[in-house]
């Protein structure tokens, strides 16, 4: 008997001893080898240009399956902090850098450098009821400052204005903040957004917004303009034609709310994000540039 328990002791033992290099190896042969590894290039910032990006990694992904890209938003604000903290590769904007953030990127030992990777129109845009078709650049500014606060004051029903804005995060909110509610003088600091100016945080909540409320105006990037809301011609003047949001008026620079959009890196790019951003600009790159509505660099 003694022999015996002596014996499945010893069987107990070894199978325990098997059962665990089995374990290791197991373990060992799912780890992750050098073989692999991917190229890997963070992507942040403008929530105009996140749904182009989002596309351009996607298809990227496609064509170099070893380079990795992760896209997120934030708005152009926050992607350029994040390059100047160096915590991402690439920084979409739709606003130019401002001379602080370059100076807080010399400080950090680098020079941003610019890329020009799309060109967008910001659209006007109003529920698909009101009977307004036509604005003027002062029009404009005068209702998002508050000095015109009724539809009836601009040719429409006696209904009060609701503006839309996106939040002080967006590139957006600064290019129209210095183009239309300061008409061009972005350094005049006595105009701004009417106080009760509702403040979104997303393009996609400016449309949502104009498609319920018949008393909406707010503005958008041309790729978010949907069928179901309606868009403003816009003139720089009474006696100036009107012209609508589109791809040939921008490029036409008849459409007078209309910008470049933007990557930056930290210096001159090098290794995979070089590779992706002469990629951005080829025909296939700006093909899907226009499939989403925005305006291509080159034809």
């Amino acid at each position: 008997m003694r022999r015996k328990h002596r014996l499945s002791v010893i069987g107990f033992i070894f199978i325990l001893l098997s059962t665990l290099l089995l374990n290791g190896c197991a373990q060992q042969s799912t780890s992750p080898t050098e073989n692999t590894a991917t190229d890997a290039i963070q992507n942040k910032g403008s929530d105009t240009i996140v749904n182009l990006a989002l596309a351009w990694a996607e298809r990227y992904r496609a064509i170099n399956p070893e380079v990795g890209i992760a896209v997120t938003g934030g708005g152009s604000g926050t992607g350029i902090a994040a390059l100047i903290n160096g915590t991402v590769d690439l920084a979409n904007a739709s606003r130019s850098i401002k001379d602080e953030e370059i100076a807080a990127a010399q400080d950090n030992g680098f020079d941003p450098v610019e890329h020009v990777i799309a060109r967008d129109a910001i659209a006007v845009i109003v529920h698909p009821s009101n009977p307004v078709d036509e604005l003027t650049l002062q029009q404009l500014s005068d209702i998002f400052t508050g000095k015109i606060t009724n539809w009836q004051e601009v040719g429409g029903e006696d209904r009060t204005i609701v503006r839309l804005s996106r939040e002080t995060n967006s590139g957006t909110h600064v290019y129209f903040l210095e183009q239309v509610v300061r008409l061009g003088d972005k350094d005049n600091q006595s105009l701004f957004f009417s106080p009760d100016t509702l403040l979104l945080p997303s393009s996609e909540g400016i449309g949502w917004e104009v498609r319920q409320n018949p008393n909406a105006i707010g503005y958008d990037g041309l790729g978010y303009v949907t069928d179901d809301m309606k868009t403003i011609a816009v003139s720089t003047g009474p006696d100036q034609p009107y012209w609508p949001p589109t791809v040939d008026t921008v490029n036409s620079s008849d459409y007078p709310i209309a910008r470049e959009l933007y990557m930056y890196t930290a210096g001159e790019p090098e290794g995979a994000i070089a590779a992706y951003l002469e990629w951005i600009l080829s025909a296939e790159a700006q093909q899907i540039v226009l499939d989403l509505g925005f305006v291509p660099v080159k034809e």
